[in-house]
């Protein structure tokens, strides 16, 4: 399966992204999702699910299922919008709250033995040079700590560029 979380309105997504793939999902803003709370309800309470039952609850076990992530942001100072920020931190539950030490660095273990591609999107027509290594190294992270088997980053001063790529 193939997820693709992406910021644009539905009009915007339509125009870029036409497949009728049934092996895709897609996650976008419906006004519904409610930030993470730092509960760690999706490790105590419910483990693997987070507990806020918003229709976002379930990130972990998709992204468990999935070989292709993509991700459509704008680039807001170098990281993700605010939705996909919160689509990121309810993705929390695809981890176990133990930890390991990977290349030096402390990471959360894996609840699921799972690897996929991971494509980030990033648009905006004033990205400067300062955001783009900030993003650059806020994906090399997350692709470490989502266990995904490398990653692609693409910046683009239209939306119109994205269509060519995905």
């Amino acid at each position: 399966m193939k997820i693709i979380i992406h910021d644009l309105n539905q009009q915007e997504f339509m125009a870029l992204y036409d497949n009728q793939n049934t092996d895709v999902t897609v996650i976008s803003d419906n006004g519904t999702i409610r930030k993470c709370i730092g509960c760690f309800g999706c490790w105590i309470k419910t483990p693997g699910k987070c507990v806020i039952k918003d229709g976002y609850h379930n990130m972990g076990e998709l992204l468990s299922k999935c070989h292709e992530l993509v991700i459509i942001s704008k680039c807001v100072y170098g990281s993700y919008s605010p939705f996909v920020c919160n689509i990121v931190d309810r993705s929390l539950p695809y981890l176990l709250p133990y930890f390991v030490i990977k290349n030096g660095e402390t990471h959360h273990r894996f609840r699921y033995d799972n690897k996929f591609t991971l494509s980030v999107h990033f648009y905006g027509n004033d990205i400067t040079k300062a955001e783009k290594e900030t993003a650059q190294a806020l994906v090399a992270a997350n692709s470490v700590n989502l266990n995904s088997i490398g990653n692609k980053m693409y910046f683009h001063n239209s939306l119109q560029a994205i269509k060519e790529v995905i």
